[in-house]
């Protein structure tokens, strides 16, 4: 499951726009606003060093987090957020509300387990990753922290696809009209051959001489 859940302290903020955007991030605060589950959105203000922290943490956009604006605790997961594209600090952050029935689409990363079980690996291949993240379709309360694909008995020329992977119950791929490939493994230059025969044994044996008479 999604990595463990975090509270965060927030205020309330009454105006909204760039203007009332800049003046938090004067005072040292992250502008933010959390939308959803049927209800208006609330606009808030975090503090700087927390919500920096969490982004570069890992996990930012699959892990639920409470929020307590002036005392009211809101569940929520993080849909998006902007950094300064300079300094890299946190500008904006959207959350999404989370009801009992809420379901998202979120983005989770593959892991790869078992290289050294994979013959084709072994020979020299490579293991060609066309997928880092998969788009999942899941409850909000339970967001896979990652996927995992084994590579156990994989070999030159094959092809991981979506169907091989054991997802949880309840997660669903967004795509749903293929069986989408995450990985492959592709020969190299490098790669040894199966079976090596020597020059000696392929060559024909030589005729022998003719006598001097």
């Amino acid at each position: 499951m999604s990595h463990d859940t975090y509270e965060l302290k927030a205020e309330a903020r009454e105006q909204v726009g760039k203007g009332s955007a800049r003046a938090v991030r004067r005072n040292g605060k992250v502008p933010a606003v959390i939308y959803g589950d049927k209800q208006p959105p609330l606009a808030i203000a975090l503090g700087y060093k927390d919500v920096f922290y969490k982004i570069h943490g890992g996990g930012f956009l699959t892990t639920i987090a409470t929020i307590d604006v002036d005392g009211q605790k809101i569940q929520v997961l993080p849909k998006d957020f902007q950094l300064d594209p300079v300094k890299d600090f946190p500008m904006h952050v959207d959350f999404l509300r989370i009801g009992k029935d809420t379901e998202v689409n979120v983005d989770v990363p593959v892991h790869f387990i078992n290289e050294e079980k994979s013959p084709g690996i072994k020979r020299g291949g490579v293991l060609n990753i066309v997928r880092h993240e998969v788009e999942f379709h899941c409850p909000a309360n339970a967001i896979p922290e990652f996927i995992t694909v084994d590579l156990t008995g994989t070999n030159i020329g094959d092809s991981i696809h979506i169907s091989a992977v054991k997802l949880p119950a309840g997660v669903k791929p967004v795509i749903s009209d293929r069986d989408f490939t995450i990985a492959t493994i592709a020969g190299s230059s490098a790669m040894k051959p199966e079976t090596e025969e020597t020059a000696e044994a392929a060559a024909p044996e030589a005729a022998p001489a003719a006598e001097e008479k």
